[in-house]
């Protein structure tokens, strides 16, 4: 059997604001925006040069999804950034005056610093240290 994940849902406000965020600050390419209805749409983005998971950004459409825009893990970090050039992406991101949660630190297993994307989301932007 083989399977893979192929999107994660990233709950948010509104489709035009998170897609001039996540293209623009952190650079994401869009894979697609489709319409499906007069306020629904089907928008998957990806980091750039990624082959792996998409992010399906979907439009929080009541009370109890606009109440987990931004913290759909309960404070915990929720998505995990890997990158082979730590510090231009990291550069990026104080740059773009991105909100920096945790300085960088150098672990055994790579760089990391985590920072709260548009909506207050925790990410880890890493640059895993690679196999000898």
């Amino acid at each position: 059997m083989k399977q893979h994940i192929a999107q994660i849902a990233l709950v948010v406000d509104d489709y035009d604001q998170a897609i001039a965020y996540y293209t623009g600050v952190l650079h994401f390419d869009l894979i697609e925006d489709t319409r499906l209805s007069s306020d629904k749409r089907w928008v998957l983005i990806a980091p750039k040069g990624s082959t792996g998971c998409r992010l399906l950004l979907a439009k929080a459409s009541n009370d109890e999804q606009r109440s987990k825009v931004g913290n759909q893990t309960g404070g915990r970090v929720f998505l995990f950034l890997h990158t082979d050039n730590f510090e231009r992406d990291y550069q990026n991101l104080l740059d773009h005056q991105v909100k920096i949660i945790r300085e960088p630190v150098k672990e055994t297993w790579g760089m990391v610093a985590v920072f709260a994307d548009l909506y207050g989301n925790l990410w880890d932007l890493i640059e895993p240290v690679l196999p000898q």
